[in-house]
Order: structure tokens, then C-alpha cells, then sequence
């Protein structure tokens, strides 16, 4: 029987949740819902852990059977010999559909755990249930606080959502986003995919308008036809970015014993992200680089970069990355070079874009607001501006804000990206308490920062890339 997108809905937006075999001393699935919005009960025999679970005021039954209501979605974490009764209850109760966190199953290649797992696709198929999993974190949903760990957030809006074949990687792109000033509107971490797979759940964020863009992680697919048409159309609506674990040899087995996924050719798959006109990428990194790139930074109409540097070296350094990923530094105007001359510090530095501009910005901000002004009417430039920050000087972030006002209004004027990037010596010199306070400002702002010329230039790369391929 086909999967019926209603229950998926309901599963993913659920307004009543049910946790089947929490225990103490954590209870961590019921803690990680204490800020639910909807109706949320316990399901558990051992009568050692119903006490623990009334504490935290939460109705506790025997059986799905007895709780009243409809329910929408259940978090099943029981032994897996219990998850085909959890499975069949939840079947007669009528469940919008299940998350299960559960592992052992098909990835373990022991024959008690295909069995099990060949029962819960058995059921699940005949029943037309929605089945996240097993062996995953499942859902977490940030507007109405459905969620798989404590530090998730929950309020309104959503930058981006996310599919994790690893609970993990999942976990991981879902904080690291949080941490750079993303908000996440849903993650969906599917472990071993046995009836809905990775096209379900692209399909449904595709069609999604709570989603304004998706980010994946995946060891595999279970029907690679389906997903790269479905890919392809997504890609049209909204940016896609897909993280494929596995690429290496050893790494292909790793997967296979993770979820039992089998991995296919990285040449196949780096061909059909292309084609398909997604973001690849191949790190957590590299993906909460490029989603940071993606949310912060406006639309890049070209590849004409101005570069502004602390240091010589520096200049060097980072035109040589920017370049390296597909840039251009340009030469400026000779109206431009009129009007930074009449300010600009020679000695001890240079504006010929690169700048070397340490010596002309100091502590003070009324340089860089002459220096953005002049890249504003400057016609060459229409790839942004990428700035090399540090994070010491700041006593108070009043000053910090004074210079991301000045940025913001540039980006605002120009409609063009502004990065800022600080690279490992300066949080060094400045501090890793006073680095971190810089960086969650930056975030809060919504600007994208990143740790090094490398990271910066290649996110911002795989941005304009993305935007490129659109427009063709």
C-alpha cells in the first residue's frame, strides 16, 4: 500500500506525540519535548520508570491502544524484538506515523535483525504507515518544539531544512547551522529508510513552503532513478545541498555497515549533483560553510571580488584562495584610486585590491565606511566584498556593531555578498572568549563568517556556482 502524504504530515507536524519505552534516570525523549506544543504522553510497562515519568507531569499508559485521542506521531525506543508489537498497535490506533529510534536491524547482518527488520516492512507496507527509520534521531520540527536533542531551538521562521541518513550528521548540520545564525525549520534524520526513503523526504520539503531551501546527508539511495528526477525538480524550486558520505573505499564499507546503504561510484554521483544543478559538498564543514553562505549572503551577480586584507601577506594569501576557487580580483577605476588616495595609508600598506588596509582602518571606522562607499560606485566590482576580521579590540560589541552597520548598509546598497572571515591567528591574538562573542554577534546579524580565506572562498564559491547554473 502506498505511503499516505497526510499521515507523513501529520507525523512531521504532529500536535499530539506519544514516547514508547523512555526511561530514567533522563528520560531523554521526554525531555527533549518538554517545550512541545501540542499534547505529549508516555507509553511504558516498567513500573520502576512510571514514577520518573509522572514527576515530569506526563500521562503515562500500558498501550498506545489506551491513550485517547488521535495520535500523530509516536517515538518508539524499545529492544528491537518489542518494535513489531509497538509497530502493530500503532497500526490499530490509526497513527499519523512512527520515529524509530530503535537500531539492530538489517545494518547489523545478523539474521534475527532482517528478520526484524523484513516484519516492520511487512506490517508497515500492508498498513500504509509512515515509518522514519529505524535507527535514526527522527524528527524535529522548530516551530512547534519536536525535538531529538536540548540545544535545538523553537520559535517561528526557518532558513533551511534538513535530511540526515546519520543521526549525527543530522544532530550535527542542525547545530552547526544554529551556531552561524541559521535557523533550521526541520530536520529529519531516516537511519536505515525501510518504507519511506530519502525521495519521500525530498519530495515532501520540496513541495514544502515552509522550506525555503534543503540540506542532505546521504550514504546511498534506494532507487537512484527516482531520486535524481526528483533532485533535478527540487533543484529548480530551491537550493538544494547534498553532503554524500562515503566517498573513499574503506568509506563505501563504512556505510554499508551504518545503515546498509550500498554506496555507489562518487564519479556518479559527483556527475548527477552537477547535472541536477545541486551544491555538493563533502564535509560537515563544507556544509555549514555553504549554508551559512547560502542564508547570509545576497544573490552574486559576478566573480569580481574586492579582497580587503590586515596584512600584506595576507593580501596575498587571500587572493590566491579567492582566485584558486574561480574569482577575480580586479583593478579598481582611476576615479576609484583618486578617492582612496586622498585618505589611504601607503606606508605600511596598499589599496590596489587586494588592500592591505590595517594601517588605513586601525580601530577607527570612518576608513572602512570611505573604502565600501568607493567599492559601492565602483562598476568593476560585482561579486561583493570579502573582509578579513579580528576579533580582539572590541570592548563592547557597540564598536562590532558600528562596523557590521556599515557592512550591512554596503550589501544593502550593492545587493551584493559580504563576508567576513577570520582566520586562525587572529582568534589566536584575540582570544577564544572574546572570539566566540565576536562570531555570535556576526551570526546574530546574519552575516557569514568563516575561519579561514580557504573556507570563505570556497563557500562563496559554490554559492555563485549554484546561482550561475540557475540563470543558465
Amino acid at each position: 500500500m502506498p505511503i499516505d502524504q497526510t499521515r507523513l504530515h501529520r507525523a512531521l507536524n504532529p500536535r499530539t506525540l506519544a514516547v514508547v519505552g523512555d526511561k530514567g534516570p533522563n528520560y531523554q525523549w521526554l525531555t527533549n519535548q518538554k517545550d512541545f506544543t501540542g499534547e505529549l504522553y508516555s507509553v511504558q510497562l516498567d513500573e520502576k520508570e512510571i514514577p520518573g515519568i509522572e514527576e515530569k507531569g506526563i500521562s503515562n499508559y500500558k498501550s498506545l491502544k489506551d491513550i485517547p485521542g488521535d495520535i500523530d506521531l509516536v517515538i518508539c525506543s524499545v529492544p528491537r524484538q518489542v518494535t513489531p508489537f509497538v509497530v502493530a498497535d500503532a497500526i490499530e490506533k490509526g497513527v499519523g506515523g512512527i520515529s524509530m529510534f530503535t537500531s539492530g536491524f538489517a545494518e547489523t547482518k545478523e539474521p534475527q535483525g532482517i528478520e526484524l527488520q523484513a516484519k516492520l516492512v511487512e506490517l508497515c507496507s500492508n498498513a500504509g504507515m509512515p515509518l522514519i527509520g529505524p535507527n535514526c534521531m527522527g524528527v524535529y520540527n522548530r516551530r512547534l518544539a519536536v525535538k531529538f536533542g536540548g540545544g535545538l531551538e523553537h520559535g517561528d521562521g526557518g532558513d533551511i531544512s534538513v535530511i540526515a541518513q546519520s543521526g549525527t550528521h543530522g544532530v550535527g548540520i542542525t547545530n552547526g547551522a544554529q551556531t552561524v545564525g541559521v535557523k533550521v525549520r526541520r530536520t529529519i534524520s531516516i537511519g536505515n529508510s525501510i518504507i519511506l526513503n530519502e525521495s519521500d523526504y525530498l519530495e515532501y520539503l520540496m513541495n514544502d513552503p515552509e522550506t525555503p531551501a534543503i540540506a542532505m546527508y546521504l550514504e546511498g539511495t534506494k532507487d537512484g532513478r527516482r531520486f535524481f528526477e526528483i533532485l533535478c525538480e527540487a533543484a529548480k524550486r530551491k537550493p538544494v545541498i547534498v553532503w554524500k558520505g562515503g566517498r573513499s573505499t574503506a568509506g563505501a564499507r563504512a556505510v554499508n555497515s551504518h545503515t546498509g546503504s550500498l554506496a555507489s561510484s562518487q564519479a556518479v554521483w559527483d556527475a548527477m549533483l552537477k547535472q541536477a544543478g545541486a551544491i555538493a559538498t563533502s564535509s560537515i564543514d563544507e556544509t555549514i560553510d555553504a549554508i551559512a553562505g547560502l542564508v547570509h549572503t545576497k544573490q552574486p551577480t559576478g566573480r569580481n571580488i574586492a579582497l580587503i586584507a590586515m596584512t600584506g601577506g595576507q593580501s596575498v594569501a587571500i587572493t590566491d584562495q579567492f582566485e584558486s576557487y574561480g574569482f577575480n580580483v580586479p583593478e579598481l577605476s582611476d576615479p576609484s584610486y583618486q578617492r582612496l588616495a586622498e585618505f589611504f595609508t601607503i606606508i605600511g600598506g596598499s589599496y590596489g585590491n587586494p588592500f592591505d588596509a590595517a594601517s588605513t582602518i586601525g580601530s577607527e571606522s570612518e576608513n572602512l565606511q570611505k573604502i565600501l562607499e568607493i567599492l559601492a560606485d565602483e562598476t568593476v566590482i560585482d561579486g561583493g566584498v570579502a573582509l578579513e576580521f579580528r576579533s580582539r579590540g572590541f570592548e563592547n560589541l557597540e564598536d562590532l556593531d558600528g562596523i557590521l552597520d556599515l557592512l550591512d548598509e554596503y550589501r544593502e546598497k550593492t545587493n551584493q555578498p559580504v563576508i567576513l572571515l577570520m582566520p586562525a591567528h587572529g582568534v589566536m591574538s584575540g582570544g577564544m572568549e572574546e572570539a566566540a562573542r565576536v562570531w555570535a554577534r556576526v551570526a546574530e546579524r546574519g552575516f557569514a563568517g568563516y575561519p579561514s580565506f580557504q573556507r570563505g572562498a570556497q563557500a562563496l564559491g559554490r554559492i555563485v556556482d549554484f546561482h550561475a547554473t540557475r540563470v543558465e
